[in-house]
């Protein structure tokens, strides 16, 4: 089976070790929009700022030529930001020849108010699509530790041939029909990962991080439940999964930006972490805040996060909150 997955960024590059490793020896070709991280790839065997001591198969092979990445391959992989999905797919129409697509990407669109799969399905009429997440910080998965992931598709066959292209000795999938609560369990994980940062930052304990898990759990069941997803999804590997894994570790870009916010670092600090890294949570607060408006739907952990982000609110409104709440 040919793989073609669309980014090279840390997640996309470790779930190509992963369909590497699969049994049914796959041929996997990445595409990236830059010449340079393209060489870089081929001359490092692999990109150690994003991947350290990671070193890629050399059967995965590197194009800066969507056209010939996509062209003969069964599965398309969807791996960019979030932010860039609506580009990448303008293209990708015009190469799409009905095979499978595995989304990767989390959030939603800034403007639109639309998940990703809804971005994808702008530009490409298709129902064998699915979305993969889950509790995996991409050099865990480039590590091969055990690791589960959730996949949730609409369409049985798509399911079963991901599932069949990545699953291996140290990756298991789960498979659902919850394309919405999955998509709402990526994205909105950001945010409260961000939320635990803070209280990290402030010095509270573990308990407290229970806590705000725990309330997190609630509001985001409802979520889901308001927009059309199943809410037993939040008891997934995308849901307290997830949660647990970015709310309580350094290792979560968004938890360390909440982190410096919590701590009450310098605007200047903050700033510098904020242009030099993806920080997926604020993307999506802002996002899902005005999603959230547009629907009438009331999520008060999502409105204190954006009071506190946005508004630049004193952090001690999250401790109030967990309380009064």
């Amino acid at each position: 089976m040919k793989i073609a997955i669309l980014g090279t960024g840390a997640y996309g590059l470790s779930l190509a070790l992963m369909a590497n490793r699969n049994k049914n020896k796959n041929e996997i070709v990445m595409w990236t929009k830059f010449n340079e991280e393209k060489e870089h790839l081929i001359k490092h065997s692999g990109n150690h700022n994003l991947l350290p001591n990671v070193t890629m198969s050399k059967n995965i092979k590197y194009t800066t030529n969507m056209e010939e990445c996509i062209k003969g391959s069964d599965l398309i992989m969807i791996m960019v930001p979030a932010g860039f999905v609506d580009d990448v797919c303008r293209e990708l129409a015009n190469y799409y020849k009905n095979q499978y697509i595995c989304i990767g990407s989390k959030g939603i669109e800034q403007d639109t108010c639309l998940f990703v799969h809804d971005v994808v399905k702008k530009y490409i009429n298709t129902k064998k699509i699915a979305v993969i997440s889950g509790p995996s910080f991409a050099i865990d998965i480039a590590s091969f530790v055990p690791i589960g992931l959730s996949l949730a598709t609409e369409h049985k066959t798509t399911g079963k041939v991901i599932k069949e292209s990545l699953e291996n000795d140290c990756l298991k999938i789960r498979t659902c029909n919850d394309i919405i609560g999955v998509e709402i369990c990526g994205s909105i994980k950001n945010i409260i990962a961000i939320a635990g940062g803070i209280i990290d930052g402030m010095g509270l304990p573990e308990s407290t991080k229970a806590m705000l898990i725990t309330e997190a759990m609630h509001d985001i069941k409802e979520l889901i439940h308001a927009l059309g997803g199943n809410k037993k999804t939040i008891l997934s590997y995308a849901g307290i999964g997830d949660l647990l894994l970015t709310c309580t570790s350094i290792k979560s870009r968004n938890f360390r930006y909440g982190s410096l916010i919590g701590s009450r670092a310098s605007v200047s600090k903050i700033n510098e972490y904020v242009n030099n890294t993806t920080i997926e949570g604020l993307y999506t607060l802002k996002s899902i805040y005005k999603l959230l408006k547009n629907k009438k739907v009331d999520i008060p952990i999502i409105d204190i996060m954006y009071d506190i982000i946005i508004n630049n609110k004193d952090i001690t409104l999250l401790k109030k909150f967990l309380i009064e709440k």
